[in-house]
């Protein structure tokens, strides 16, 4: 019984949180290693931009339910993501058109690429402070659990419940469904092979017929439905609050690197390499270990191998171990 006490124990605040938590990162990863893989250039503005895409998705959440429009026991908010995406793919193809597009066509170096995401996330936090402002939004409704600790400690007798959050699965299954189609479609289809030529040998792609304005629109378009599902899931799992999505780019980014940049599968796993690393680091094994030791052998202190202060710490702690030990990654494979 104290065995699986200790497991449940585990499941509850560390697994499930981790596998959640791994999914968001997941999709922001993906997002970064696309644009760099077949843009060359590392978007600085990718936290904002899943913001940006999150707010619409507020918005018309309330719009939504201010006229009597729900989805049942699910939440509102997945209604709103064709909507929101359409919106985050128009103004991702307008800052293309109105500022990459100028410095693709100079064949300015990758480090200017940069620099100029950073404008562009400068000018997307202002927008996004200007619409809706920087207090934190909560658009989560329908059914908030699927299983509750208390019935479950009914159910079974045991100590320890099992809590599963209906936003958990919802993250989860939708991550697989959209990552499984991405890479059905950079894999198996015309364009998607295209892409992949384009990203491998630009000059030798143009050479064999490849339209690059096709490849750069597919790519926003790709980038665009990551950035807003991956912004959606994560704030329906923690509520929207606008600037946090700021302090995700560096744990997005690790994931990225850890993956291999370029390498949307390594950095499909990379984002749940980030996020075991920082939910198991940071949390207090006290209770877990109570369980499992006799008494005489109790830990007095929390048993913690870090303060959750350091979270961000063990993101970057991994980015520079790659960085230092295998700068292509830890995941070998193809670029996309």
């Amino acid at each position: 019984m104290d065995f699986i006490n200790a497991l449940l124990l585990l499941l509850n605040y560390t697994v499930l949180p981790a596998l959640t938590y791994g999914s968001q990162l997941a999709l922001g990863a993906i997002f970064v290693t696309l644009i760099y893989g077949v843009l060359r250039f590392a978007n600085f503005a990718t936290g904002d931009m899943m913001s940006f895409g999150t707010m619409f998705a507020v918005l018309l959440t309330y719009y939504f339910q201010s006229k009597g429009i729900n989805f049942g026991f699910l939440p509102t908010a997945l209604l709103t993501i064709p909507f929101a995406t359409l919106i985050m793919i128009f103004y991702m193809l307008l800052i293309d058109k109105t500022v990459f597009s100028y410095y693709r066509i100079k064949k300015s170096p990758p480090v200017q690429f940069a620099m100029v995401s950073v404008g562009v996330m400068f000018v997307t936090q202002a927008i996004i402070r200007i619409i809706i402002g920087t207090s934190d939004r909560r658009f989560l409704d329908g059914e908030k659990f699927i299983i509750k600790a208390t019935e479950f400690k009914e159910m079974t007798g045991l100590n320890e419940g099992l809590t599963i959050k209906s936003t958990q699965v919802i993250t989860i299954f939708i991550t697989i469904i959209v990552v499984s189609i991405i890479f059905w479609f950079l894999n198996k289809t015309k364009t998607g092979t295209s892409m992949r030529a384009y990203s491998d040998n630009e000059d030798l792609a143009l050479l064999s017929g490849i339209d690059p304005k096709k490849v750069v629109l597919i790519t926003w378009i790709i980038a665009g439905i990551l950035a807003t599902i991956g912004g959606i899931l994560y704030g329906l799992d923690k509520s929207y609050r606008p600037f946090v999505y700021f302090n995700n780019m560096l744990p997005i980014f690790a994931a990225a690197i850890v993956g291999g940049i370029g390498k949307p599968f390594g950095a499909f796993l990379g984002g749940y390499v980030i996020a075991f690393a920082e939910i198991f680091l940071t949390y207090a094994y006290k209770k877990f270990f109570s369980y499992l030791l006799p008494v005489n052998l109790m830990p007095d202190s929390m048993m913690q191998i870090l303060s959750t202060d350091y979270k961000f710490a063990i993101s970057f702690s991994i980015l520079v171990l790659v960085l230092l030990f295998r700068p292509l990654g830890i995941f070998e494979g193809k670029r996309l």
